[in-house]
């Protein structure tokens, strides 16, 4: 493998995204202390146009390609070598001549509920306030609780926090992955099960996006991708290109390896409002991973119809 000077890494500039690109890059250190030191790894921070937009959902404005766009033209420019992703932003369809194939070791996957005086979910007053962007978060809300009330939260997480303390809402939701690479598990009220909120496709994992050609690259990534983590989202990301997942349909997924080894995948296609909810749920070999997600996928697909997907917004 042939080592250039330096590399190039291409990330969002928020606090979470920041710190995202330096665990790839401690991992690379550690993963060659031979050929690299810190000096051949520099973290480029790029604004997206979804960092642009704190007024409204993305449903809205374009989905959730928006935090990439910016970060995937530079990539094919050559103006970086690689990019780091929360893979929960990423579209299913990569632009041509990019791939991911490294995921990093995935962090606990669920979401958090905080208030700011402690109340929790359960006990929330009638016609209490939730602030959340996410359509699937809101979704599954609603269908938990149809007499709470939502809004738009748009922002980093310490700019949630503080819309929250300013009253501008009871309660919010983030993932526990990002409160945890910040250091701020202690605003959390209560950590939810699966159960009670279906994480979003490949939430709390951090994928490594390259130029499909670049063979140097791809031999730099490769012991730092962590294989049951990389089976794990690519299982939640091929149910989700089946149903043509997008921040206007409400889609959760969530694989895991269960007791016996194998991987169990759950899913769920709610409508916004949270009145209708279908679940699925199917489990198969590491190894199928692929086909295990396109399979829960194309059921939920065909129990909803076409003309359900999307769900208006």
């Amino acid at each position: 493998m042939t080592i250039v000077k330096k590399y190039k890494i291409g990330t969002r500039g928020s606090p979470l995204a920041l710190a995202q690109a330096d665990e790839t890059r401690t991992r690379l250190l550690k993963a060659h202390p031979d050929i690299l030191t810190p000096k051949n790894l520099e973290i480029v921070a790029i604004k997206t146009t979804g960092d642009r937009i704190q007024d409204r959902a993305l449903s809205e404005v374009g989905g959730k390609g928006l935090f990439v766009k910016e970060i995937e033209e530079a990539l094919l420019t050559g103006a970086i070598d690689f990019a780091v992703h929360s893979m929960k932003d990423m579209e299913t369809q990569l632009p041509p001549g990019l791939i991911i194939d490294c995921i990093l070791p995935r962090e606990d996957a669920r979401d958090v509920f905080i208030s700011d005086d402690g109340i929790s979910l359960t006990d929330l007053p009638v016609g209490a306030m939730i602030g959340t962007s996410s359509l699937r978060r809101q979704a599954q809300i609603l269908n938990r609780r149809p007499d709470l009330k939502v809004c738009i939260f748009r922002g980093s997480v310490d700019t949630r926090l503080r819309k929250l303390r300013e009253g501008e809402a009871d309660a919010t939701l983030l993932a526990y992955a990002g409160l945890k690479r910040l250091g701020k598990e202690k605003v959390v009220t209560d950590l939810l099960t699966p159960d009670e909120m279906l994480p979003a496709v490949a939430q709390g994992a951090i994928g490594i996006e390259r130029r499909s050609d670049d063979q140097d690259v791809k031999a730099l990534l490769w012991p730092i991708n962590d294989a049951v983590s990389f089976s794990r989202v690519q299982c939640e990301r091929a149910m989700l290109a089946i149903l043509d997942g997008s921040c206007r349909t409400p889609i959760a997924g969530y694989a895991e390896v269960n007791a016996v080894g194998d991987l169990e995948l759950r899913a769920s296609l709610l409508s916004p409002d949270g009145v209708i909810r279908l679940d699925a749920r199917g489990t198969a070999p590491l190894a199928q991973a692929q086909e295990l997600g396109e399979r829960i996928g194309q059921e939920l697909k065909n129990r909803a119809g076409d003309d359900m997907l999307p769900f208006p917004v």
